[in-house]
């Protein structure tokens, strides 16, 4: 199940996992990626590769907060590629 919601230029944004203040998403217009997640909060932002769980990109978190996020994900794996892959075969649209 998604939530959906919008960001700024009104692309969708499911929102698939809420973990304390983290919020796992992704943008509706990445299908041709592979599979990942980003993750925001507040003013700071990251992006996970799921297939080998990965750091992609990061802005704003320490060392030490990634480290824990990273943990989420790994635990979260298969929870995020289903919802990935839901998402991408329309079943979550």
């Amino acid at each position: 199940m998604c939530d959906h919601s919008q960001d700024l230029d009104g692309t969708i944004v499911p929102t698939v996992l809420r973990i304390g203040p983290y919020k796992f998403y992704f943008y509706s217009h990445e299908p041709n990626e592979p599979a990942h997640v980003h993750v925001d909060r507040d003013e700071s932002s990251a992006k996970f590769w799921l297939n080998k769980p990965q750091l992609a990109r990061n802005i704003g978190f320490s060392a030490k907060e990634l480290n824990k996020i990273f943990k989420i994900v790994n635990e979260h794996k298969y929870e995020l590629l289903e919802a990935w892959n839901g998402y991408f075969s329309k079943k979550c649209r």
